[in-house]
């Protein structure tokens, strides 16, 4: 995925990658900001949030290719592993 390369190039022109729970507790971190960017999507200012919940969302992803770089996992086939497993367990059930 070429996002994750482009987090790998960063953070090693940064100086490289912060220890696994460090990371982790970041991710955290961007999750709650990404809730507090949607309540204010779905609260009285509606859509003048756009911008910050596709900002938050970002950073999500970004804390995540982090964890997946440091660890060697492939985001985008962890993604699809995940889309097929919901596919196969939420399809209807009785449908060929």
């Amino acid at each position: 995925m070429r996002a994750q390369r482009e987090v790998d190039e960063l953070i090693r022109e940064l100086g490289g990658y912060w220890g696994p729970f460090e990371m982790l507790a970041a991710l955290v971190e961007e999750v709650g900001e990404l809730a507090d960017a949607m309540l204010a999507v779905e609260g009285v200012k509606g859509n003048q949030e756009k911008a910050r919940l596709e900002e938050e969302i970002g950073d999500v992803l970004f804390a995540l290719a982090c964890i997946a770089n440091r660890y060697g996992v492939d985001l985008e086939k962890s993604l699809l592993g995940s889309v097929g497993k919901y596919r196969e367990r939420d399809s209807p059930r009785g449908t060929p």
